[in-house]
Order: structure tokens, then C-alpha cells, then sequence
């Protein structure tokens, strides 16, 4: 592995920080509804006495900074979650992080709670719990005898997602159609949020573990060679797997509670990224991170302005685009491996 000089590591990074702050620059002034971008500025200590401010500071903007916040955790976590796993399918989605959180969201629908907590709505404190007991569950499936097998965890993932897939089902099936219409609205996954509030509250869940993992670089290179080779050049093993593990899933199931399950994002670019910088996560990390945060900025610039004035569900978005675009990524993968044999 080359030396990462911190040239270097400015130089690979540089494009990747630039997409992401071209498009959280653009992504507040586009939209359905047009803005003057100088008036609102000019009154935006004054939100209640001017459209454009109010649109562009407690609308825009908020759902400009979640769409950053929640791109850049799921594509972190599924960076992660491939080194930890060593498998390349691995994401947020694979150890059922979001299926927990999905099934506490819509139970939290069907009850009709209405019991703020913390400024928490149920369907948030019900997603939270449920992908946190989904967290501990995995993982106790995953350890044996104090050794936390990877493919153990993947199969036990698998395994509860299709579960939790099942028991939403259930809880759809003894649904009316109001209620059925509010837990497909959350499990298409969405940014629709107004005010700070909500966002403020999740970010430092979503935030410490994304630090977590960035400070585990090192360690999930190593990690990514296998346990043995990891153990032998130092690495806690038990100790890194553990902390990974937790930290991709506290930062997925804090999204997740906010945004529901938006699919793809996990996947698709850290393998992006992958073919673009290589596999150092001392350099592929970060640039997930970037790469995540303006990506589904992108994507909510599109699904709110396409088909103005209805609205695409983000995570419908991000499944249609990165559907193709993987299987290209893979056809790209074949044509490349043909061409060595």
C-alpha cells in the first residue's frame, strides 16, 4: 500500500469535496418554488414576514443539510460494513439495521401514538428502538464463544431482515388505509422536514459514530484481509470488529429513524468510490462520506423539482438509479476480468 502523504490525501479528496459542495451549495436554490436567493438572505432574520426567506432557510435548507447528513452516514456505514464482512453485497440494509428500524416505525402507526419524548416523535423513538434491538440481537447471534464471526453475522442479518420483512407485512395486513398509506409513505423514504428540530436531535447519534469509523481506517484495512492477518499486525481484532459493528449501526439506525429506509446508498457508492481511489479506507471512508452526502443531495434536488409540483420519494429515486448503475458497475467488473483471462 502506497504511503498516504497529506498531498496526497488532499489530492485524492479534492473532487469529492467539490461535488459535495457544489451541490450543497445548489441544492437550497433549486426547486419548485422560485426563490431570490438576495431577498432571502437579505430578510433572513426576518422568516415569518418573507416567502422567500421561509422557503429557503426553514424548508431548503433543512432538507438540504439531512440529505447530506443521511447520504454521507449510509454510504460511511456500507463502506464500513464491506470491510467488516468482507463481502462486497454487505450494506445497512444486509444486517437488518433498517428492516428493525422499519418494523418499529410502523408499529408505532398502527399504535397511533402521539407521546413526544425528548422532542422525539413515536414513529422516531419506535424506529430508534427497534433498529437498537435489532443492533443487539445481530450481534449476540453473531458471536461465538466471544469471537464475532463475520459470516455468521451476515447469515443472522439475512435471516432478521427477512423476519422483520415478514412481521411489517403482518402489521400492514390488520392495517386500515390511513394507516397503510403513513407506513408506505415512511418505508419509501423520505427528506420532507421543516424546521431544525428533528435534524439537531439525530445528528449526534449519526456523528459520532461516522467519527468512530473514520477513526478506525487503520484498523479496517487490516480488517479487511481477514481476522488472522489483522491479529497478527497488531489489531485488536475483538475490539475493532465490536466497535465498527456498533458505530455503522448506530449511525444507520439514527438516519434511518428520520429518513426511513432510502436503499442503494450504502451499496452503491462505496463501490463507486472503490474503483476511483482503491480500497485504502483511510482515503475510501472519507470519500464516501462526500461522495453519500451529495449524492442524495442530488437525488432530493431531482425528486422534489421532476415532477413538480407532486414529489418522488427519495429512496424510490436512489432504487431506480442505482438499480442499473450497479448492474453496470458489474457488467463493467466482467469486461474487466475477461479481458485477463
Amino acid at each position: 500500500m502506497r504511503p498516504l502523504t497529506p498531498l496526497r490525501m488532499f489530492l485524492l479528496l479534492a473532487p469529492f469535496a467539490l461535488f459535495f459542495a457544489a451541490t450543497l451549495v445548489l441544492g437550497p436554490a433549486i426547486g419548485p418554488v422560485r426563490v431570490n436567493l438576495h431577498e432571502a438572505w437579505a430578510q433572513r432574520g426576518n422568516l415569518a414576514g418573507s416567502l422567500d426567506a421561509s422557503v429557503l432557510f426553514l424548508a431548503r435548507v433543512p432538507r438540504t443539510l439531512l440529505a447530506a447528513l443521511a447520504g454521507a452516514a449510509l454510504a460511511l456505514a456500507g463502506a464500513a460494513f464491506q470491510a467488516l464482512l468482507r463481502n462486497p453485497l454487505a450494506e445497512p440494509f444486509t444486517l437488518g439495521v433498517s428492516s428493525g428500524g422499519a418494523l418499529g416505525a410502523v408499529i408505532a402507526i398502527k399504535l397511533g401514538l402521539d407521546v413526544t419524548v425528548l422532542g422525539l416523535s413515536p414513529v422516531m423513538l419506535f424506529a430508534l428502538a427497534g433498529s437498537g434491538a435489532t443492533v443487539g440481537l445481530v450481534y449476540a447471534l453473531g458471536r461465538t464463544r466471544g469471537v464475532l464471526s463475520t459470516s455468521i453475522l451476515l447469515l443472522a442479518g439475512v435471516t432478521v431482515s427477512f423476519c422483520f420483512a415478514a412481521l411489517i407485512l403482518l402489521v400492514f395486513y390488520f392495517s386500515d388505509w390511513t394507516e397503510t398509506h403513513g407506513m408506505l409513505h415512511w418505508m419509501m423514504g423520505g427528506l420532507d422536514v421543516t424546521g431544525y428540530g428533528s435534524l439537531a436531535r439525530v445528528a449526534p447519534f449519526a456523528l459520532a459514530g461516522m467519527a468512530v469509523l473514520l477513526a478506525a481506517a487503520g484498523d479496517l484495512n487490516q480488517l479487511s484481509l481477514g481476522a488472522d492477518l489483522a491479529a497478527s499486525r497488531g489489531v485488536r481484532v475483538r475490539a475493532a470488529q465490536r466497535w465498527a459493528y456498533l458505530a455503522a449501526s448506530l449511525t444507520t439506525g439514527a438516519v434511518v429513524s428520520l429518513v426511513g429506509p432510502i436503499g442503494f446508498v450504502g451499496l452503491i457508492v462505496p463501490h463507486t468510490v472503490r474503483l476511483l481511489v482503491g480500497p485504502d479506507h483511510r482515503v475510501l471512508l472519507p470519500a464516501s462520506l462526500l461522495t453519500g452526502a451529495g449524492f442524495l443531495i442530488l437525488c432530493d434536488t431531482v425528486a422534489r423539482t421532476i415532477l413538480a409540483p407532486a414529489e418522488i420519494p427519495v429512496g424510490v429515486l436512489t432504487a431506480a438509479l442505482g438499480g442499473p448503475f450497479f448492474v453496470g458497475l458489474l457488467l463493467r467488473a466482467k469486461r474487466r476480468a475477461g479481458a485477463w483471462e
